[in-house]
């Protein structure tokens, strides 16, 4: 019987270490997609950075690599050519406007707050983690498949962000409007923020979408004057709103 067993046991042994050889690969392969992305980001950060001071046709691949110090054959182990860091930028950007989308929308929260949500996760998008000024290129510089990729995807974000709007419309949350309409000027003020943002000014991604958000949602709610009491507008959302209103006028009155 113990002989038994023990043969069971030396059987086991092989499959046990193939077990353990195929965790720690996959554990290795995640590591290095994770640190090959972050290097991709970091290379579209430059990129971004480059296309605003050149100009996306004037930008050249030695012109990136040399913002980063890098020899321009390690740049193209990342990317075969600046239109690819464009594509790459502009798909990126919209997996996690999506993202976050998805993310809000399963709140169990007021329309109000879960807007809100997802107008700071997009200005922190486009101002904190991505390059914004690359995100807003004309895509026509684009292969035709790359311009429908993006724009199939750019037209779901803003479907969803509108029927978030509808929805509380409907629910009384909000006053009766064209969704439709609403959207693409929320939407529309957001995206010009990378146009003027500055990442060294007065104010950050965050306090710049609090208030955003304080003056657009203000438009569509039914009762505006009421309290706001929801943990995410106590939380860093509303970091710094005195000194949003503050800046606004300083700028109102220059």
């Amino acid at each position: 019987m113990v002989q038994v067993c023990r043969s069971k046991l030396f059987a086991l042994r092989p499959w046990r270490s193939a077990l353990a050889t195929t965790v720690t690969d996959r554990q290795r392969n995640g590591r290095l997609k994770r640190r090959y992305l972050a290097r991709r980001l970091e290379i579209l950060r430059a990129a971004g950075r480059e296309f605003r001071v050149r100009g996306f046709a004037e930008t050249g691949m030695r012109d990136i690599a040399a913002a980063l110090s890098l020899s321009p054959a390690n740049l193209y182990n990342y990317f075969r050519g600046k239109h690819e860091i464009l594509f790459f930028c502009q798909d990126n950007s919209l997996d996690r406007l999506i993202a976050a989308l998805d993310k809000a929308r399963r709140m169990r929260t007021s329309a109000a707050t879960r807007l809100r949500m997802v107008m700071a996760s997009h200005l922190r998008c486009l101002l904190d983690e991505v390059e914004g000024s690359a995100a807003h290129l004309l895509t026509a510089r684009l292969s035709p498949r790359q311009q429908r990729l993006l724009i199939t995807k750019r037209d779901r974000y803003e479907a969803g962000v509108r029927n978030l709007i509808a929805r509380g419309m409907r629910s009384g949350e909000f006053v009766p409007a064209d969704a439709a309409l609403a959207v693409r000027a929320i939407l529309g003020g957001l995206n010009w923020s990378v146009q003027w943002f500055k990442p060294e000014g007065p104010l950050t991604a965050t306090q710049i979408a609090d208030g955003f958000a304080d003056y657009l949602i203000r438009g569509l709610l039914a009762k505006p004057d009421a309290p706001r009491g929801n943990p995410f507008e106590r939380g860093a959302v509303r970091v710094g709103r005195g000194s949003v209103r503050q800046e606004v006028r300083k700028r109102a009155s220059a």
